[in-house]
């Protein structure tokens, strides 16, 4: 099992129609051949699977662990001034490669999508 640095950055949505490289997230998960998280892997390794906010805006910025319940994945924050857990949709079901997008509620307002710009080895 190899855990994966996984950057998505925000793609082209209504409020950004040219999308913003500088809002997004880094999200380290174990992936599969299909470059699916891999949820076995994620069990055994829950600890080291983080995710970080990035924005232009410090006060958006945050950290936290990408947990699992049910069939859906969360990017969960520990602290009250980070805001409430994220939830990605259909997180399971995507492969993370570079050019594929992802959608994520971010703040529980209205879904954004993102894009993945790089997957790496940690």
């Amino acid at each position: 099992m190899t855990l994966k640095r996984i950057v998505m950055r925000l793609a082209r949505n209504e409020q950004h129609p040219d999308g913003d490289d500088r809002q997004g997230y880094v999200m380290v998960a174990p992936l599969d051949a299909h470059g699916k998280i891999d949820l076995e892997a994620w069990r055994q390794h829950k600890s080291a699977c983080t995710v970080d906010r990035f924005h232009p805006d410090p006060d958006e910025k945050a950290d936290g662990l990408l947990t699992h319940r049910g069939d859906h994945w969360r990017f969960h924050y520990d602290e009250d001034h980070e805001g409430p857990d994220e939830a990605g949709y259909r997180l399971g079901d995507h492969e993370f490669r570079p050019g594929e997008y992802v959608t994520i509620t971010f703040h529980g307002e209205a879904p954004l999508t993102y894009r993945v710009t790089e997957v790496d080895r940690v």
